[in-house]
């Protein structure tokens, strides 16, 4: 974009008052002009201002236009120099020039179609430099954060499957990708919602900028802000050097926030901020910065209980809804199980050195069977497994480990974030008077939370947001207790 005249502002000094007024008659309608009588008063209002040209007449008393430039550069390095003399010194400025010390020079008395061209290719050539800077900012940054992702494992690899319900996500992704309307992905854990997420950018116009990822529930709060935003040197104990933060690093591109449900409510103001205006700044820096950044969220949380709890800012919510996509579990989706097991089993072949190469039909219909509370990732690792195991070429029911699990296809009920329909919808259709309404809705929250935890009571339990005790005694008061495990503990619960 080639900025316009106005956009950056021009410093302009000259010990004689009689050459200020003539710049500002010459140049106040077009140019952002800022006036200095000497170097001092000059340097004081570049500590204040980002001038993108300073122009200087050359001689002036207690330091020359040169020495004011160098000076200069000390607190505006961008800044583009033009020296202004009356003087034969011009041997000296075209050193100076080709030193890279100053751009132009204009002797006096001066032309004001030669000077305004000057000033517009001065601020021409300062946006570039900015913007080559910024590039290369987001480049380096972009390039450590590809190094981090190339370190970490992916998923699932691809989208795999041919079901309807599938083929209704994919549907809307085609809808949604060639927009740069925000997308909230819903759904279970390990349901693909990042695999999603990628193919809307690959979909998308911004095809080949950025595609950044930030687990908004694998940081602490500090930690988090200075991902997103970035941070100055010395901004905070460890902030060694100056970084760029996921939004600089993904401008042009596509930011995925996964886990967004988990964002410290602190955290949630700045963000509405950059969604709604595209401006942020960093930690320890009161200079505000844009990014052009289409934002992909995704959570399996139920943000309209978060919100009526206060965890969650509803403003936020409508911001990042606009255009929601549930994904379905992977118990919805039976007839894509046979091609995830296969496409899971050829990519860990080499990993795993497997001779099997296939499934034998009992074993696929086990796997139809079951009910996938950890969706295709469970799914992903229990293929593996059974390669492992397996000695023979094909895979059998036998070598096809489920675990503990004791949850069935039927008896499964999806989490609220994946439902259709609303907590107050089910309560209203629900038999029964509110009491055993709300007592049923505990009994069911228990089950899945254990089950969910494969009986890890401690993993259920802040799966529920509740202490350990807390959840024994709700199971007992239930008659919940045949959910554990092991029965040591179920007896050694409180009474």
């Amino acid at each position: 974009m080639v900025p316009k005249p106005d956009d950056y502002p021009i410093l302009v000094v000259d010990d004689e008052l009689d050459n200020l007024d003539a710049f500002r008659f010459n140049f106040r309608k077009g140019f952002q002009l800022l006036c200095a009588g000497g170097a001092e008063e000059a340097l004081g209002l570049l500590a204040q201002s980002d001038v993108a040209v300073i122009v200087t007449d050359q001689r002036m008393p207690k330091m020359t236009g040169l020495e004011l430039l160098r000076a200069a550069r000390g607190i505006r390095p961008d800044a583009i120099g033009v020296i202004v003399t009356a003087f034969t010194d011009v041997d000296v400025l075209i050193d100076a020039i080709n030193l890279g010390q100053v751009y132009r020079y204009i002797t006096k008395p001066w032309d004001s179609r030669e000077v305004r061209a000057i000033l517009g290719q001065a601020i021409e050539r300062f946006h570039l430099l900015r913007e080559n800077r910024r590039l290369g900012d987001q480049l380096r940054g972009y390039a450590a954060y590809l190094e981090r992702e190339a370190n970490a494992a992916y998923d699932f690899g691809a989208i795999v499957g041919q079901s309807p319900a599938l083929r209704a996500v994919l549907e809307k992704v085609e809808q949604v990708a060639r927009t740069d309307s925000t997308v909230l992905l819903r759904g279970e854990t390990g349901t693909g919602k990042e695999l999603v997420a990628r193919a809307i950018h690959i979909n998308s116009a911004r095809e080949a900028r950025p595609f950044v990822r930030v687990n908004c529930a694998a940081l602490a709060a500090g930690v988090l802000e200075s991902e997103l935003f970035g941070h100055e040197k010395g901004a905070f104990t460890g902030a060694v050097s100056r970084r760029a933060g996921r939004f600089e690093v993904a401008d042009g591109g596509t930011l995925f926030l996964d886990e967004v449900g988990d964002l410290p409510v602190e955290l949630q103001v700045k963000l509405l901020r950059v969604l709604q205006e595209g401006e942020f700044e960093r930690v320890g820096s009161s200079e505000t910065r844009t990014a052009d950044v289409r934002v992909v969220s995704a959570t399996h949380r139920d943000l309209e209980t978060l919100i009526g709890d206060g965890r969650f800012r509803h403003d936020l919510y409508y911001r990042l809804n606009v255009f929601p996509i549930v994904l379905p579990p992977l118990r919805e989706r039976p007839d894509d199980i046979a091609a995830l097991a296969e496409h899971f089993m050829e990519r860990h072949a080499g990993k795993t050195r497997a001779r099997a190469r296939g499934f034998e039909p009992a074993a696929i219909e086990k796997l139809r069977g079951y009910a996938w509370p950890g969706n295709v990732r469970e799914l992903e690792n229990v293929v593996e497994r059974a390669a492992i195991v397996a000695r023979g070429d094909t895979i059998g029911p036998a070598e096809v480990d489920l675990g503990p699990q004791r949850l069935s296809s039927a008896a499964y009920e999806a989490p609220a974030a994946a439902r259709p329909a609303s907590r107050a919808e089910a309560a209203e259709a629900a038999p029964g008077s509110l009491h055993e309404r709300l007592r049923d809705e505990e009994q069911r929250e228990i089950t899945r939370a254990v089950e969910g935890a494969r009986g890890n009571i401690a993993a259920a339990a802040r799966s529920l947001g509740i202490n350990r005790s807390t959840l024994y005694y709700r199971l007992k008061k239930h008659g919940l207790l045949h959910l554990l495990p092991n029965k040591a503990e179920a007896e050694d619960a409180p009474a």
